[in-house]
C-alpha cells in the first residue's frame, strides 16, 4: 500500500517539495526529465510520451496510447489511488497551457471525490481541494489565500484565522466571494460542511497542517 505519492508532470516545476524515502514517486510523461535533472529516480513512469519524445530507459514504464480519455496526470493519480494512496503531491502540474492546468485542477476534484487529498504545487501559488471536510494551515503561512466553490453550492463554509472570516456561509460556483483573503500569522482552518472547495494559496506544501498533508 502507498501512503503518499509524489507526481512530477510536464508543466512548470516549482521544486517546493523534495520527495522523501517514504514517498512513492511517479513521473507523468515529461515530468521524467525534470526528475532526472534533479537526481530523483521515479519508481514508475506513465504516459504516452508525446511530451518526453521517447520512451524512457526505466525498468517500470506504463505506456498508454495517445488517443485516450485520461490525461497522463490522471493515469498517474489512478495508479496511486489503486494502490491505496491517500495524499498526492503534484509538481509540474501548473503553468504552460491553461487547458492542461485546468485539467489538473479537475484532477484534484477527482482525488477528493475518491476520499484522498491532492496538492498542486506552483511557483507562485499552490492549490488543493477539500470535500465535506476541513484543511488547516500553520501560523507560518504568509501571503494570500483564495477559496472557491467548484460547482453548485458549498454549504457551511467557515474560515478562521484569516483577515476576512466566515462562519457557516454558502458559496456558489458563479460568485467569487472567497478570492484574495490574507494570512495574518494565526493557525487557519478552512472547512465546508457540504460541498467542494478549491483553495489556492501563496507558499508551498510545508504550511499545510492537516492530518493527511502534514510532513512529520
Amino acid at each position: 500500500m502507498i501512503s503518499r505519492c509524489f507526481i512530477a508532470g510536464a508543466g512548470e516545476y516549482s521544486g517546493l517539495y523534495a520527495p522523501g524515502d517514504g514517498d512513492y514517486v511517479i513521473a507523468a510523461d515529461g515530468g521524467y526529465s525534470e526528475l532526472i535533472k534533479r537526481g530523483i529516480t521515479p519508481d514508475i513512469v506513465v504516459g504516452d510520451f508525446d511530451s518526453l519524445g521517447s520512451i524512457p530507459d526505466h525498468p517500470n514504464v506504463i505506456r498508454s496510447p495517445q488517443d485516450k480519455d485520461d490525461t497522463d496526470m490522471m493515469l498517474a493519480v489512478k495508479y496511486g489511488l489503486a494502490h491505496g494512496c491517500q495524499t498526492f503531491i503534484i509538481d509540474g502540474g501548473l503553468g504552460g497551457r491553461i487547458d492542461h492546468t485546468y485539467a489538473n485542477m479537475q484532477t484534484l476534484t477527482y482525488i477528493a471525490n475518491n476520499k484522498a487529498r491532492g496538492y498542486l504545487l506552483g511557483r507562485d501559488m499552490s492549490i488543493t481541494t477539500t470535500k465535506n471536510s476541513a484543511i488547516h494551515f500553520s501560523s507560518s503561512a504568509k501571503g494570500r489565500v483564495s477559496v472557491f466553490c467548484i460547482s453548485g453550492i458549498a454549504d457551511g463554509v467557515t474560515l478562521t484565522g484569516l483577515k476576512y472570516q466566515l462562519e457557516e456561509a454558502s458559496l456558489t460556483g458563479d460568485y467569487p466571494l472567497g478570492v484574495s483573503n490574507e494570512f495574518i500569522g494565526e493557525p487557519v482552518m478552512i472547512s465546508v460542511r457540504r460541498g467542494m472547495l478549491m483553495v489556492m494559496w501563496t507558499g508551498g506544501f510545508e504550511v499545510i497542517n492537516d492530518s493527511r498533508g502534514k510532513i512529520c
